[in-house]
């Protein structure tokens, strides 16, 4: 029925009249994680404990080297030896550079000259000092005045020579501590070098599969390209069939509603033709009774009582009064005067082809998938071929060939460093000795004040005179005065030993490791022009023979150190640029197959075969206000139905009410009482089934439809037309963001390949480390080492001085004289 179809319809999905009509943005696509190794080296070097005594060196060499690192000394000086400033170098005298150099050595040259004249002085003090005391001066003549205050001048020297002692011990055993942690560091530069080495092969080994994981994850682009190509229908012609849907849907919507019209329409005649049917039958047996009725009170008025000339005047004037009334004895509504409303209506094949339209419509994605299938192979095909050439990208840059021999160039490195290790060890260990015996040197000058002190004080007798004291006092005096020997033979030795040891060392501290740490050695090595003259940057230059390229020593380190990939970090992209790889590999291909197929063959997607309402159905519409329905004279029906069927005979039957009493009441009475069963069994019906509120609905149905009809077909034809002819815009529009979401997967893909070779393929944190393994082994290891050696020695070596002072005035008050003073009395 008709009912059942519109409620069909009304199950017909709508479109979404607030769908995003922008770009349709790719989704994202999950390329994992680029598989990476484990570098085992930490380049960090905590020194522990003796990390003390490096800050104390540190802090005292910025005391004699408080100036800035000289960098335009330097570079002038590189660029001198280079031979890239002639003309330059020319306008600056030797004496400048001679004087800046002086000025920035000035605190290493007040030292080592302090030292110079400490090794020079000494052993002339010393030869003078024993040529004094075999002359008995200088403390050599074996006499010892009597003072009041002996005591105390004793007890105050052997105190002042016993902290004095105890402050070179502290000496030597930090120049001890600083010799064993050397040796202890040396021992580890073989774990630090083959942990080094190890990571430089995981590099090596890791990188081409690394490539190999970024050629692997075009299949994620390639496999969604597919499912998109393949659900084109969905995807395409679904977001076409929407923007139409919109347009089209309003006017097939009218004729829905249209449709739901006819069908209150047919409702509201079938109505009233089954009222009009039962009106017309009762109004035939009506007007049958009503005769009959009519008839036998006609002849019961021809009664003698109604004509008897001694009847009185009342029953005579009742008898004629009823007869007058005898003619309202018949129907009141005459329908033989209305016109038949029984009109055919053709609801359920307007149904039929609105449900045709609706097929149409929705067939849009069914259509787009059949007119696009030579494309989506075409497609397909594009896209096997562009991974087969992406496939071949390992092949157009030899990362294989390169990695092997930067693998052989490690085990031959490697090698060679293994051959160097027995040479190395011996080197340290006779560094170790020569130490050792630097430091035994100081130990045996303490041994024999410790000694000295030892004797005297425990031999000491405050009783004994001068020439009495016992053995073990005057032992204690001639250790104090060996100590003394001793410290004249080794002092200069020492001192020339720790100036030599301070100048290599402090200077390589404050020209090596402190600018690496604040990465001024950086700006020296990356001058612009320093080591050719044609060259800006060194490295490109070198390498790419392109020295405008920004690649430095110092950007070089940096991008490592944060373990980013060597192909930034060297800007390989010199070499091969995978950008442009790609993006002819890939997006120029697919713009060109675009370009030439979407936008000539999908912009030309046939929508004619899409009708939403076939002639028949406008014809429909057409006929149907044509039925005649505007031609119905509604006011004859409401004229009709309108009137009072309650008065038919009911005047007849009030006369009758007031009939005399005779024979004649008797009959009046039985023809009241038919008149009332007629009323009560033919009239009261009649009225129940009046087609008045029918008619109504009718009348206002049609005074609804009759100007919406030709505004139905109007909107049915406008839609029409944009469907076949002015769809061209839309179709452009949708296939654009279409072939955008195709090749913005792959834009994703290079985009992921960019970032994936600059962060995580062949990171070379590795070639930083080495750098800081380096540094670890030159300066936290030998450097640091060394100077805290030397300030540990130093200091002890300057300490014999007053060690000697003390220790040959002390003698004098532990050994025994020869002769004393006497006192008479």
């Amino acid at each position: 029925s008709c009912g059942t179809l519109l409620s069909v319809f009304s199950l017909f999905p709508h479109s979404d009249n607030n769908q995003d009509s922008g770009q349709s943005p790719s989704r994202k696509l999950n390329f994992g994680y680029v598989p990476a190794g484990v570098y085992e080296t930490l380049a960090h070097y905590e020194p522990g404990p003796i990390g003390i005594l490096f800050h104390m060196v540190h802090a005292f060499l910025y005391a004699v080297q408080p100036n800035a690192f000289p960098h335009d000394l330097i570079v002038k000086l590189a660029k001198d030896k280079f031979g890239a400033i002639q003309t330059e170098y020319q306008k600056v005298t030797e004496c400048v550079l001679v004087c800046v150099a002086i000025y920035y050595e000035i605190g290493f040259l007040v030292c080592a000259a302090v030292g110079l004249l400490f090794t020079i002085l000494m052993p002339i003090a010393g030869l003078f000092f024993c040529m004094c005391r075999c002359c008995d001066n200088c403390g050599g003549e074996m006499h010892q005045r009597q003072r009041k205050n002996a005591d105390c001048r004793r007890g105050l020297l052997g105190t002042l020579l016993f902290s004095t002692s105890l402050v070179i011990t502290i000496g030597v055993l930090c120049a001890y501590a600083a010799n064993q942690n050397l040796s202890s560091q040396v021992k580890n530069v073989r774990r630090l070098v083959n942990s080094n080495m190890r990571d430089l092969h995981t590099f090596a080994n890791d990188t081409p599969m690394q490539i190999e994981y970024l050629i692997s994850q075009y299949a994620t682009a390639k496999n969604k390209v597919i499912y998109d190509l393949d659900n084109i229908g969905p995807l395409l012609g679904g977001r076409i069939h929407d923007q139409l849907d919109k347009e089209v849907r309003p006017a097939l919507d009218q004729v829905l509603n249209m449709a739901g019209a006819m069908r209150e329409t047919k409702e509201a005649l079938e109505s009233v033709n089954a009222s009009l049917e039962v009106l017309q039958d009762g109004t035939g047996k009506l007007s049958l009774n009503l005769g009959q009725v009519r008839t036998s009170i006609n002849h019961t008025l021809n009664d003698t009582d109604c004509h008897d000339e001694d009847s009185d005047a009342t029953t005579a004037q009742l008898c004629r009064n009823i007869r007058q009334s005898l003619s309202q004895l018949q129907i009141s509504s005459n329908f033989t005067r209305v016109q038949n409303c029984n009109c055919e209506t053709w609801c359920s094949f307007l149904f039929f082809l609105l449900s045709q339209g609706f097929s149409s419509l929705n067939d849009t994605p069914h259509m787009v998938i059949e007119q696009t299938r030579s494309v989506v192979e075409s497609v397909t095909n594009l896209v096997d071929s562009i991974g087969n050439n992406i496939s071949s990208f390992s092949k157009a840059f030899p990362v294989q060939s390169c990695l092997s021999n930067f693998t052989i160039f490690i085990n031959h490195v490697h090698a060679k460093i293994e051959d160097y290790y027995p040479e190395i060890d011996k080197m340290d260990f006779y560094r170790w000795i020569g130490c050792i015996a630097l430091c035994c040197m100081v130990v045996l000058v303490l041994a024999f004040n410790y000694l000295g002190l030892l004797c005297g004080t425990l031999g000491y007798d405050k009783h004994a005179s001068p020439t009495t004291r016992g053995c073990i006092s005057n032992t204690g005096g001639t250790m104090l005065m060996a100590g003394v020997g001793f410290s004249f033979l080794f002092s200069w030795v020492l001192m020339g030993v720790v100036t030599i040891i301070f100048l290599a060392g402090g200077n390589m501290e404050k020209l090596v490791c402190e600018p690496f740490h604040t990465k001024e050695l950086f700006k020296v090595v990356d001058t612009p022009y320093m080591i050719n003259p044609e060259w800006k940057n060194f490295i490109p230059g070198y390498m790419y023979n392109d020295s405008e390229l920004k690649l430095t020593t110092e950007s070089l380190y940096s991008t490592c150190k944060k373990n980013q990939g060597i192909y930034s970090a060297m800007h390989l992209d010199k070499v091969f640029n995978i950008s442009s790889y790609l993006n002819t590999t890939v997006v120029s291909n697919l713009y060109v197959l675009c370009c030439s197929y979407y936008y000539d063959r999908i912009l030309k997607i046939d929508l004619r075969g899409i009708i939403l309402l076939e002639a028949e159905g406008r014809q429909n519409l057409l006929d149907f206000s044509e039925a005649g329905l505007s031609e119905i004279n509604y006011a004859d029906y409401l004229e009709e139905v309108t009137h009072q069927h309650k008065h038919t005979g009911m005047n007849c039957v009030v006369v009758c009410a007031f009939q005399p009493k005779s024979n004649l009441q008797s009959a009046l009475k039985g023809h009241v009482s038919t008149l009332r069963q007629i009323h009560r069994q033919q009239i009261v019906p009649m009225e129940q089934s009046m087609v008045m509120p029918y008619c109504v609905s009718l009348f206002t149905i049609e005074i609804a439809i009759s100007n919406k009809i030709l505004a139905v077909l109007d909107a049915i034809k406008a839609a029409q037309f944009l469907i076949s002819q002015n769809a061209t815009h839309l179709i452009n529009r949708e296939s654009r963001k279409y072939t955008n979401t195709i090749i913005g997967y792959f834009h994703q893909y290079i985009e992921w390949v960019k970032t994936s070779l600059a962060m995580e393929v062949a990171p070379c944190k590795p070639f930083s480390n080495m750098v800081d393994t380096a540094e670890i082994m030159a300066c936290s290891f030998v450097v640091d080492s060394m100077n805290t050696f030397w300030m540990g020695l130093g200091c002890s070596t300057l300490l014999l001085l007053p060690s000697i002072i003390l220790a040959v005035k002390l003698a004098k008050y532990y050994r025994r004289m020869d002769t004393e003073d006497v006192y008479d009395e």
